[in-house]
């Protein structure tokens, strides 16, 4: 039988074997630190769950409006104006079946086959494929370390083409943590606007961000920035809540009008109870999100400072999310990877097979010097998991 061209023209996730394996060794009882796992360690809080409950005792398991019940929507309406200054009515706001779920509708209903889309790498895995999907072109963007793989508006400006429809930023980024200022975001806000491109703002993890830093979008720079730009969040990362599937975008009424209309012929509308809940986690008290965060940035500082200490290693320091993404490349001569595989990919299964570690390699994100280790796990797993990468590098160069 043949397949859909559009399915096969997805490349399979490198990284899928290498969890395969992380996963057999686990059931053979194998001590494994994962530092892959891209949520919150932490449990969703207990008013958020009790809302939950209440909807199921209240018979709220029916189906509600596609685009999200407009108690959800008030919720997330009062978030933006609350945190970030930015007004929205109900009717630019989508409630999706999670995060991604909200972004492969708007790339459904913005992107023409052909459309040239920007994607600064490192990006976050899912981009490229959505936007084949689409039929849109991602257009790849290498960024520098040394910038802190931020992309610059010159690096913009020098692969914009008359094809070229769309920007996606991700701030703070998965893999790298890091945080765009505001005057980075000016600077590329011009070459937004002298070029008429539509900007994606993936915040996702906006509220889990360190050492006092503002956060900034473009859609709050100014009024005709806000105008072009669709703003995507959601509960998972800020109250870890990723298994209740609950994302978000805002955005011009028409576009997320036909992103609904998209919605409603594919899942229709996000969980019933799943909705209640986040209109808990939203209105409700904030409080666990600032412990969250004072953790992940114990735990920033922690591994930044382990990493560093280990001969020929470099890497920024995040400014956010729960993601750290070292270069490893000064060891990558003394790999020996199989055919077809990338140098990260053979560093992490060396790292899986030799230091029972699983990380994932940085080619998945477009960047392969780098890997990227999650610390969305406790102090004790990561000085354990970083004692072990230490060691089997260093039987690397014996």
């Amino acid at each position: 039988m043949q397949l859909a061209r559009r399915i096969r023209q997805i490349p399979p996730s490198a990284t899928l074997a290498l969890n395969a394996k992380a996963n057999a060794l686990k059931a053979q009882g194998v001590d494994v630190v994962n530092f892959g796992v891209g949520e919150p360690d932490f449990d969703t809080p207990d008013h958020i769950k009790q809302a939950a409950v209440a909807a199921l005792e209240s018979g709220f398991t029916r189906y509600t409006p596609v685009g999200g019940i407009p108690e959800l929507k008030e919720a997330i309406i009062q978030r933006f104006e609350e945190d970030l200054g930015l007004s929205y009515r109900p009717a630019e706001i989508m409630v999706s079946c999670g995060g991604k779920h909200a972004l492969y509708n708007l790339f459904q209903v913005l992107f023409d086959p052909g459309d040239e889309v920007v994607v600064p790498a490192p990006y976050w895995v899912s981009y490229p494929p959505m936007l084949m999907l689409a039929e849109a072109v991602p257009v790849i963007i290498p960024t520098r370390e040394e910038n802190g793989f931020k992309l610059t508006p010159e690096e913009l400006r020098e692969r914009l083409t008359p094809r070229t429809k769309g920007l996606i930023l991700n701030s703070p980024s998965n893999p790298t943590g890091m945080v765009y200022s505001r005057p980075e975001l000016e600077a590329l806000a011009e070459v937004v606007l002298a070029h008429d491109l539509v900007v994606i703002s993936d915040d996702i993890y906006n509220r889990i961000i360190f050492d006092g830093l503002e956060f900034v979008n473009l859609a709050m720079l100014a009024p005709e920035l806000k105008a072009r730009t669709f703003v995507l969040n959601g509960v998972s990362k800020t109250y870890a809540m990723t298994g209740w599937r609950i994302g978000y975008a805002a955005g011009p009424e028409a576009a997320i009008a036909a992103a609904v209309n998209l919605q409603s012929q594919s899942t229709s509308n996000p969980t019933s109870i799943a909705q209640k809940a986040s209109v808990a986690a939203l209105r409700g008290p904030q409080d666990f999100v600032a412990r969250m965060v004072g953790e992940f940035a114990w735990r920033r500082d922690d591994i930044y400072q382990r990493l560093l200490a280990i001969p020929g290693v470099t890497t920024p320091k995040p400014e956010g999310a729960f993601y750290i993404f070292p270069n490893f490349s000064a060891y990558y001569d003394r790999l020996k990877p199989a055919p077809g595989q990338s140098r990260s990919q053979a560093l992490a299964e060396y790292l899986l097979e030799e230091a029972r570690v699983a990380a994932v390699p940085g080619a998945e994100f477009g960047e392969d010097a780098c890997i990227r280790l999650s610390y969305a796990t406790s102090r004790e797993r990561i000085a354990t998991g970083l004692a072990r990468i230490r060691e089997a590098l260093e039987k690397l160069g014996k």
